[in-house]
């Protein structure tokens, strides 16, 4: 039998609280900017993603964690998209038509990285 949250009636979900559910709205954000092969795994109370070799973010206490550069990174666990952009600007480069004041160029349309595959 799972457990059942308690949640009193009228409380709006925040998937943010639950580190499982943020660190998977965080794996679909990514996956928009090129990251196709990411693993998730959950513990009590925190949800761990890796997202390359020398790349994994760990979700706890509210917080996405992962280091850049040697530094420790936090950003709200309530940003998942706004997580994969600073990932994807660290890791990958910048979003085509990104710029400082977010204006500009087609946010659909992701720069990535040359594979030399071909597809059709």
């Amino acid at each position: 039998m799972k457990p059942v949250l308690s949640v009193h009636a009228g409380t709006p979900y925040l998937p943010w609280r639950d580190p499982r559910e943020a660190t998977r709205l965080l794996r679909y954000a990514l996956r928009r900017h090129g990251f196709t092969h990411t693993y998730q795994s959950n513990g009590t109370g925190m949800s761990v993603l890796s997202v390359l070799i020398d790349l994994t973010v760990w979700c706890r206490n509210g917080l996405f964690v992962w280091n850049e550069g040697g530094r420790q990174t936090c950003h709200p666990a309530a940003d998942p998209a706004g997580a994969a952009r600073l990932i994807s600007r660290h890791h990958r480069g910048p979003i085509f038509g990104d710029t400082p004041s977010g204006e500009g160029g087609d946010p659909r349309v992701h720069v990535l990285p040359v594979t030399g595959s071909v597809r059709d």
